[in-house]
């Protein structure tokens, strides 16, 4: 004997069983409808609280009515916030679920086992507690998140300091902030060569060639030292201490530059850097009575081999621009801007006063003609190489013909080569103080 389909039986099931109705059932039902509605509204605090938007939120921090203060000093601390939410929504939850099912018990009896008692007590209550306690709550809030917030300020403060709330608030910071250090401590270590990897791996993905050669600057940023940065001084502008006003206002004009560096009979004797902006004042003057060594200001002196990191938090924190470079016998070799650190991670960044290109002749698809004072990182983005192979025996040299004395150990003379892996350099011209022109032949070339 087959039983009759469950559809035929519900309506009335429910219209006699619902006719019965104690009054002790009634009162449950009005707590499940009470605790909904205390469901709904945590459940729209917490989207109304994590949704706010900067603008939204310095309205709220110069709201003077008590809501808006209540709910600013909520979001100080959004840890706390957060936890009185959970545990006061989950303490909800667990209550109507309780209270349903023993609902469901009182109203069917004599049902407890069948099928229909089952789809009302996991389907029917979960989806009421998804619709009314999740779902359109957070819908509403997220689209009047201010309101809400405000609205929502005073009973979040209330339960956060009620007990037993506010034992397992505290329990739960606590214990997150101790799992936090302990996190922290124990963080992964990952060298530079295990990100450029990385970096490599991730280059086909979405990234821009832009975002992806900052990316790179960062990873190498903290290896970088300032000799490979630096402006040799061979091509630093700088004033001597005897020049007169009219002679320091014609390098100022024809170099461009803002700040100056100042010796005393030769460069190795930086005795301060002269700011254009305190000249300004006297431009209208004739100078002859402007003591101009009395603006100057105290040199900033850093090693070649520091690190360009450290030497950003120096220049932040001693709110300086420029820096004298001094080799190990205390002789000036160069000097380093902020301009060139930041250079290393976002690129090239060029004004009124630079050159856009870097200075080379391109004879034929893979010959080309550098000065010999050209940046060896230039000449890596001409040739489109990664350098690797100059690195390795480039020693101090920073330049093109630096890089040739360093290896030859002497000043090479004119059609004197030097090979560096599969590339051909060639000396073109040179004098007894230095290389100034060098040709450079890349593999494709020299194979034909």
């Amino acid at each position: 004997m087959t039983n009759p389909p469950i559809n035929s039986l519900i309506d009335p099931l429910v219209c006699r069983q619902l006719s019965g109705l104690s009054s002790e059932v009634i009162a449950l039902i009005i707590v499940v409808a009470v605790l909904l509605l205390i469901s709904a509204l945590i459940s729209g605090s917490e989207a109304a609280y994590f949704s706010l938007g900067p603008n939204e939120k310095e309205k709220l921090k110069s709201d003077e009515s008590k809501g808006g203060k209540t709910a600013f000093s909520l979001m100080k601390k959004p840890q706390e916030l957060l936890a009185t939410i959970l545990i006061t929504n989950n303490f909800v939850n667990v209550g109507i679920v309780i209270l349903s099912s023993s609902i469901l018990n009182q109203a069917f009896p004599n049902d407890k086992e069948s099928t229909f008692h089952l789809i009302l007590e996991v389907f029917v209550i979960t989806l009421l507690l998804l619709l009314i306690g999740e779902v359109i709550p957070k819908i509403y809030a997220t689209k009047n998140a201010l309101t809400f917030a405000k609205r929502m300020a005073t009973p979040l403060s209330i339960l956060s300091s009620a007990p037993p709330i506010n034992w397992i608030k505290n329990f739960l910071v606590n214990g997150s902030n101790f799992i936090h250090k302990r996190a922290k401590k124990k963080g992964v270590k990952i060298s530079s060569d295990e990100l450029e990897q990385a970096l490599a791996l991730t280059k086909e993905e979405n990234t821009s060639d832009g975002e992806h050669r900052i990316l790179e600057g960062i990873v190498k940023f903290g290896n970088t030292e300032v000799r490979q940065i630096m402006r040799p001084r061979m091509d630093v502008v700088a004033i001597d201490k005897e020049s007169d006003y009219k002679k320091i206002m014609e390098i100022i004009l024809e170099s461009g530059y803002s700040r100056i560096p100042v010796f005393e009979n030769s460069f190795d004797n930086v005795i301060g850097l002269l700011y254009v902006k305190d000249v300004l004042p006297f431009l209208n003057s004739e100078g002859k009575d402007i003591k101009w060594l009395d603006l100057i200001r105290l040199p900033f002196f850093i090693p070649e081999n520091k690190k360009i990191d450290d030497l950003l938090k120096e220049f932040q924190s001693k709110k300086m621009h420029m820096a004298v470079v001094v080799d190990e016998y205390g002789g000036a070799s160069g000097v380093c801007t902020l301009e060139d650190v930041l250079e290393e991670i976002v690129g090239d960044i060029t004004d009124e006063f630079d050159t856009d290109e870097i200075v080379f002749t391109k004879i034929d698809e893979n010959t080309y003609r550098f000065e010999g004072k050209t940046a060896l990182v230039d000449v890596y983005k001409v040739l489109e190489v990664d350098g690797k192979d100059f690195e390795e025996i480039k020693g101090d040299a920073e330049t093109l013909g630096g890089f040739l004395v360093e290896n030859a150990g002497r000043i090479l003379k004119n059609k004197e080569s030097f090979m560096v892996g599969e590339i051909k350099l060639i000396v073109e011209t040179s004098d007894k103080r230095r290389i100034k022109m060098v040709r450079i032949i890349t593999p494709k070339a020299s194979e034909e």
